[in-house]
């Protein structure tokens, strides 16, 4: 039982990964046509499959979906990073721990003082590089050669997008916006206990005071860390 329970991140990023490959292929040979409902259920699938894959690039930065196997951990993190638009996993890995130890503060890279629009912009400029934008449009170009452009947009590039909107709300903007308790050292309130809502939204991410509290647990033990803050 302890092995499997070891190995439990690994089947997580597997599931996840599947789940996006599968959904992304199925669509990228879909017939679109904009009356079609299965087509919008599809991008909005593919936009929480894309979050699942952040958030599981994530977990790797806090080394925990595989603990006991470091290198596989840092390969799993930079393959989740890669697909998310290129994303640099080295990056992400150092400007979110300076999140964690610099919370709300000039030192946190994912903090900004002012509206949502002008933070989401010095979220998006704080990570977005003109490498990525230039891998994105070779690699839409390339893709472009075998698929039909309406198919990429669909569900290549637009859940992208929204799932980087999707991410920021719920994992930087509401937990860390306003004013906060002086006794709240980690400056992260959460959202309500709602396992569903906080699941669909964002992997659990929206119980943002137990990750900050407890950054060494993966997403899918987040709700049961919410329950046990609920219960005090």
């Amino acid at each position: 039982m302890n092995s499997l329970k070891n190995y439990k991140g690994l089947y997580y990023a597997a599931l996840i990964l599947l789940l996006w490959g599968a959904n992304l292929w199925y669509f990228l040979h879909y017939p679109v046509r904009f009356d079609d409902p299965l087509i919008y259920l599809g991008l909005l699938i593919q936009t929480h499959l894309y979050t699942g894959v952040f958030i599981t690039a994530h977990d790797a930065i806090h080394g925990v979906v595989m603990p006991h196997r470091p290198k596989i951990n840092y390969w799993i993190g930079w393959l989740c990073a890669t697909l998310f638009a290129f994303n640099n996993y080295n990056k992400l890995s150092a400007k979110h721990h300076l999140h964690h130890k610099h919370s709300v503060s000039e030192q946190d890279p994912d903090y900004y003082d002012g509206n949502f629009f002008r933070w989401y912009l010095k979220f998006a400029l704080e990570y977005v590089t003109i490498w990525q934008i230039i891998l994105m449009a070779v690699t839409y170009n390339l893709l472009k050669l075998v698929f039909p452009m309406w198919n990429l947009i669909l569900f290549w590039e637009i859940p992208a997008i929204i799932s980087t909107l999707q991410l920021f709300y719920f994992g930087t903007y509401l937990p860390h916006r306003g004013e906060h308790s002086p006794s709240d050292k980690h400056k992260a309130r959460s959202q309500g206990l709602n396992h569903w809502i906080a699941f669909f939204s964002c992997y659990f991410f929206g119980y943002h005071h137990e990750h900050h509290a407890y950054p060494y647990l993966p997403w899918w033990k987040l709700a049961e860390a919410k329950e046990k803050t609920e219960s005090k």
